[in-house]
């Protein structure tokens, strides 16, 4: 059987400008995408005369299979996530879905993506120039007591944490958790950003300290970053220090 590529595609956080050529190759060359309706409305330029599979939140698994299909009929297919599709993005799902079987001689080529961490962490400076991690508040895939464990674990050990998913106007509870599991942690004057729309429309952003920290402003489209004890704050911009200082005689501003 000959085989087939899918390719699963970052978008990058929204702006056009930050779509990587690749990944525009691609998806130009591409006779079927697949993709939620939202990431879909970012590219209409690219969509043109092409085959669309969309479908809404909660529906990717769905959505995956179809664009399989189409790839397993012939079809030069391309699943889009924004930011990288292998963080928290198809990439994962395409490739599990191949192990059922249904999808003989398809491949998965995974087209990377800037990721809204990064988008974030430009807007305000460089508070991930040091060991951090990302996590994700949504209990949609992951159980309530796996979120709190991962959020104890970041803080305890003084990571530069980045929250995806945060909270929406039902969702509050771990966010709440998180933002009190750091401040008893990292103390009053740990800082936050809060990232509104990286690189999208509607963006916005600022810096404060967790003891401030604006809960009323967080939906699904903010990113948070949580500096650890090695995060400062100058000039109205956030940044991690590496050590540079102590590590180097003769260092000067």
């Amino acid at each position: 059987m000959k085989s087939a590529t899918i390719y699963a595609v970052g978008l990058g956080p929204g702006s056009s400008a930050l779509m990587t050529p690749q990944a525009r190759e691609v998806l130009e060359r591409c006779t079927t995408i697949a993709g939620y309706r939202t990431y879909l409305d970012q590219i209409p330029e690219l969509l043109e005369g092409k085959q669309i599979i969309c479908s809404g939140m909660r529906q990717e698994t769905e959505r995956c299979r179809a664009a399989l299909e189409a790839a397993r009929k012939g079809e030069s297919v391309a699943v889009v996530s924004s930011g990288d599709a292998g963080i928290y993005g198809m990439a994962g799902l395409l490739l599990e879905l191949l192990e059922s079987g249904r999808y003989p001689g398809i491949e998965v080529a995974v087209v990377p993506g800037i990721t809204a961490a990064s988008a974030a962490a430009a807007r305000v400076g460089a508070p991930l120039m040091c060991d951090f991690c990302v996590i994700s508040l949504s209990d949609l895939l992951a159980d309530g007591e796996t979120i709190r464990r991962r959020v104890r674990c970041a803080a305890e050990n003084d990571f530069v944490t980045v929250l995806y998913n945060p909270g929406s106007s039902k969702r509050r509870e771990l966010l709440e958790f998180t933002v009190g599991t750091f401040r008893r942690a990292g103390g009053e004057s740990l800082p936050v950003a809060v990232v509104h729309n990286a690189f999208r429309s509607g963006e916005r952003f600022s810096i404060c300290t967790i003891a401030e920290f604006p809960f009323a402003e967080i939906d699904m489209t903010t990113i948070l970053i949580i500096g650890s004890s090695s995060t400062v704050v100058r000039n109205g911009r956030m940044y991690t220090l590496r050590g540079y200082r102590e590590k180097y005689d003769g260092f000067q501003h």
